[in-house]
């Protein structure tokens, strides 16, 4: 799934580690750790807290378009 990869890089890009981005999704590393390994499900709530947080729209991080910019 193209999301797994997109919000591993996108962490990654900003030199963020799993525990900053638990903290920002309020769940602890290792759930975070599972949804980039793709064990969990992550929730459509969670992608929208990811795409707002990294300021890109959620068809980027769905893999719907390679565009990053969201509509404004």
């Amino acid at each position: 799934m193209l999301y797994l990869e997109r919000i591993r890089n996108l962490r990654e890009d900003k030199d963020l580690t799993q525990t900053d981005i638990a903290k920002i999704l309020n769940c602890s590393q290792r759930v975070y750790s599972d949804y980039e390994c793709g064990k969990v499900a992550i929730s459509v709530e969670n992608l929208m807290v990811l795409a707002n947080y990294y300021d890109v729209s959620l068809d980027y991080l769905t893999g719907r378009t390679n565009k990053k910019e969201m509509n404004k």
